[in-house]
């Protein structure tokens, strides 16, 4: 697979590759290039040239391009899907599902951007302002360099891509060096549909090299990225020696919590969903379950019962209901975090074995408060560990003391108590009655303190890559 620079299929300037694995089986996927500095810095300076004729477009030219994109997609969405499960270890069912969301998103920013207004500000609305009239307008910001995880490729191109490029804007995208194969597919599948040679461009390679090339040049305009924590403070750091604009969606531990007078069942079932989802591989799932002593019992039960049912296969199949995780590295980590949990206490009940890339769905019972995984430690994997709380403002405590805010959930019948836990949470999303991994592409997305800076979603993203011009008619009346 090739990268796209200039509107050309690009090969690293040194010839250097890098090989893609399907964690599941081992074996070779394809090859990418390395990108070098040069290559970044070629990718740039097509960008910045490109988007100056990109903006020309009017809007409603864009949209339709966009909108040829979305039948190039459906053309080959199988063959998306396919890449997708083969190069992450995901279910083909839930590649198959991210593959579908791109029409959805597309269609949703494309119509975003048809009635993305500015405002005018008329005479008289303060005082020595008699005759003047405030014409309030959205400019692109230039170049958009768009980090993506390897976790939702698809999800996440659609998330940034698509409201630069209908905001005007040129857009580099980085893709994971672990599955960077479907949004290559992507990204070219783009300039077939008629984007402005150069205005999307896609560079494939290793972070240290290609991701702090693009945050470091002074001709990237917004880097938007998608990752984790630590790598967000070291990309806002290179990106405020050329106030580079920063949009960071970054880590979560996020707390699902269970009442005493919740719906035991109902919750389970969610757990499922908000756990168990890209083998738990989901910045906005439910890590920590604080679940009130009287229902531990009961909830540890079910959670069992209905996680044991899980149809563990080859993620390439239809009857597979969870993949591997991305790597035998990341499976090593999920490993070494549970161990570290029983450590401090916590019991195994279920799973904590791994075979290779594969890690089985596992629940950890009497887990202390004080325990790593209880406060800043995120699991990124299917682990469910229960940590008992006897009283609501107990469990408030817990969840509020991460550094990490992204999202949270409460399970009870009491709305009164469900508003009162919802607003007490310091995250970005509060879900009642259902798993904190809830992300529609309308909605504005991000977090509080360590999670990021920034939304993304219809609702504020057009916002956050558009700078804000005030023409002024002075004296025109």
């Amino acid at each position: 697979m090739k990268m796209l620079i200039g509107g050309k299929a690009a090969d690293a300037a040194d010839g250097k590759t890098i090989d893609v694995i399907n964690p599941a089986t081992g074996k070779l996927v394809d090859t990418i290039p390395a990108a070098t500095a040069e290559d970044v810095a070629k990718a740039v300076a097509y960008a910045k040239a490109a988007q100056k004729e990109w903006a020309k477009i009017p809007v409603y030219e864009r949209v339709e391009i966009m909108y040829k994109f979305i039948e190039l997609v459906e053309r080959d969405k199988e063959d998306l899907a396919r890449t997708l499960s083969d190069e992450t270890g995901k279910c083909i069912t839930e590649a198959r599902a991210e593959i579908g969301n791109i029409p959805i998103a597309f269609k949703a920013f494309s119509e975003r951007a048809k009635h993305f207004y500015g405002h005018t500000i008329p005479e008289g609305m303060e005082a020595g302002q008699d005759k003047n009239i405030l014409i309030i307008k959205k400019e692109p910001l230039g170049v958009v360099a768009a980090i993506i995880p390897f976790n939702f490729p698809c999800d996440l191109f659609d998330q940034k891509v698509a409201p630069a490029l209908l905001t005007g804007n040129a857009c580099i995208v980085k893709p994971s060096t672990d599955n960077p194969l479907t949004l290559c597919k992507l990204s070219h599948l783009m300039n077939e549909a008629g984007v402005t040679p150069g205005a999307i461009e896609i560079v494939t390679g290793r972070g240290p090299v290609v991701g702090t090339e693009l945050t470091k040049n002074p001709d990237v305009h917004l880097v938007t990225l998608t990752g984790s924590t630590a790598v967000g403070i070291e990309t806002a750091g290179y990106c405020a020696q050329n106030l580079t604009h920063v949009a960071l969606e970054l880590g979560g531990n996020d707390a699902f919590i269970v009442m005493d007078d919740a719906d035991v069942d109902l919750a389970t079932d969610e757990l499922i969903w908000g756990r168990m989802y890209n083998t738990g591989q989901v910045c906005c799932a439910s890590k920590r379950f604080l679940v009130h002593r009287s229902r531990v019992e009961e909830f540890t039960a079910k959670a069992i019962e209905k996680i044991s049912k899980i149809n563990r296969a080859d993620p390439a199949t239809d009857e597979a209901e969870m993949g591997c995780l991305i790597s035998e590295k990341a499976a090593i980590k999920v490993e070494e975090q549970v161990n570290k949990t029983v450590e401090q206490g916590g019991k195994i009940l279920l799973g904590g074995k791994r075979n290779g890339a594969f890690y089985d769905p596992t629940v950890i019972g009497d887990v202390p408060k004080d325990a790593d995984v209880a406060i800043d430690m995120e699991i990124f994997g299917p682990v469910v560990p229960i940590i008992a709380f006897d009283k609501e403002e107990e469990a408030v405590e817990i969840a509020n003391r991460s550094i990490f805010g992204l999202c949270g959930c409460v399970f009870t019948k009491d709305m009164k108590k469900a508003a009162r836990v919802a607003n007490a949470l310091e995250c970005g999303g509060a879900v009642i009655n259902g798993a904190s991994f809830f992300r529609s592409f309308e909605m504005p997305f991000g977090g509080y303190k360590h999670s990021g800076i920034g939304t993304e979603g219809v609702f504020s993203t057009f916002d956050e890559m558009t700078h804000t011009k005030s023409i002024v008619l002075k004296n025109v009346l």
